[in-house]
């Protein structure tokens, strides 16, 4: 009992103490309607394929161990300052002279142009994808444009609640703007939380669809899990998208394993102009909610129906320090697997907006330049630790 006579449990009295960065649990009328959904089973969010979130036990251990080595530490980050697109906000002052654009901001955070509209995904400007301004996973390199300099944006849509795709500051400074949130459904919760009104949520179960302006926009499954703090309730779902503007379509991954439904996502929404797949952050010790270099290409041919139509964008790698792997790992291994299977893959510097249905996209491995090098040199998959793709069952 407080002071004034009213009950508190401990759990809200938990809930009171945290930060606004923490954003919140669902409830009400919103966690009625995630307890009615389909992929809503013993109290929790359900993956489409099973999927081990964490290492657990001695694997933690081991982990740890490595993470945390010296020697390979050096390789998770880049030697040298990563380029970053110097001309951004003038590329951007000009439309897009095939109606479809995408500007990579780094890690997960694209902007694409699709049919006269502005699409921003996961936006992340802030310095830490964590709750705390002093602690967490640090940039890598400065945002290519601060974000009221990218001019007016249709929609925002975010693919789930971790910190390196939803970004409280981030939110907070569109909520001035005249932009809707599309988000997977539950993550309304914490965009209310930090100023956003209900009625610029479009906020969505997977195979749901909503309609912003000349935009159709599909969440769509993923293999993946949700949370904000050491009590995760997997009360939030998490989603990729797909975006459909008069003549163009697109794909976000989110993040996400690999599973089969990406050719179910393909059959039903595709062929894509492009594909932004997630390729990096992906350890042994997660092998199933974040995909390899060769696994994300799979997805992409899966969602182009099995040939290797559009363009790969390889999106959540270079900007933050996520896993054991060298830094530059992500973008050579996505190299060769574009190599193996005759697929366009776009690499453009973060920042650098290209047009995936031109006849030229950026193709040079800017990386290697700020990179330390395999042992072996550069150009071979096996150099840069691709995974084989596993034969489909």
């Amino acid at each position: 009992m407080t002071g004034a006579g009213t009950p508190h449990t401990l759990r809200s009295r938990l809930r009171s103490l945290r930060s606004a960065a923490f954003g919140a649990d669902p409830g009400g009328a919103r966690m009625e309607r995630i307890r009615r959904s389909p992929n809503f089973a013993d109290g929790v969010f359900q993956n489409p394929v099973g999927a081990r979130t964490r290492p657990s036990g001695g694997s933690m251990v081991e982990f740890f161990k490595i993470y945390f080595q010296k020697e390979a530490r050096a390789h998770r980050s880049p030697i040298g300052t990563v380029p970053v697109h110097a001309t951004t906000v003038a590329d951007l002052a000009k439309p897009p002279v095939t109606d479809l654009r995408l500007t990579w901001m780094g890690h997960s955070s694209v902007l694409a142009e699709i049919d006269g509209h502005r699409v921003l995904f996961d936006p992340v400007w802030g310095d830490r994808c964590s709750p705390f301004s002093f602690v967490g996973p640090k940039r890598l390199h400065p945002v290519p444009a601060p974000i009221a300099s990218l001019g007016p944006v249709d929609v925002v849509v975010i693919s789930h609640d971790h910190y390196d795709h939803l970004d409280m500051p981030t939110i907070q400074a569109l909520v001035s703007t005249d932009t809707v949130f599309a988000v997977p459904l539950g993550v309304g919760a914490h965009l209310e939380r930090w100023g956003v009104s209900a009625d610029r949520l479009r906020e969505l179960d997977w195979n749901e669809s909503t309609k912003v302006d000349g935009l159709r926009l599909t969440a769509t499954p993923a293999r993946h899990f949700c949370g904000r703090g050491l009590r995760n309730q997997q009360h939030t779902l998490w989603a990729s998208w797909v975006v459909e503007g008069a003549e163009h379509r697109i794909f976000h991954s989110g993040d996400t394993g690999y599973f089969p439904g990406f050719t179910d996502i393909g059959a039903e929404h595709g062929p894509f102009d492009a594909t932004m797949i997630q390729i990096g952050a992906y350890s042994e010790y997660w092998p199933d909610i974040h995909m390899t270099p060769a696994e994300g290409m799979r997805a992409h041919l899966d969602l182009q129906g099995g040939q290797p139509a559009g363009v790969m964008l390889p999106i959540h790698w270079c900007t933050f320090n996520l896993a054991p792997h060298p830094w530059a790992e992500p973008g050579e291994g996505t190299v060769a697997a574009g190599a193996e299977a005759g697929a366009r893959v776009a690499l453009p510097r973060p920042g650098e907006p290209f047009e995936p249905t031109s006849d030229t996209v950026p193709a040079v491995p800017w990386w290697r330049a700020v990179a330390t090098a395999p042992g072996g040199g550069w150009g071979s998959s096996a150099r840069s630790g691709t995974p084989e793709v596993a034969p489909t069952a």
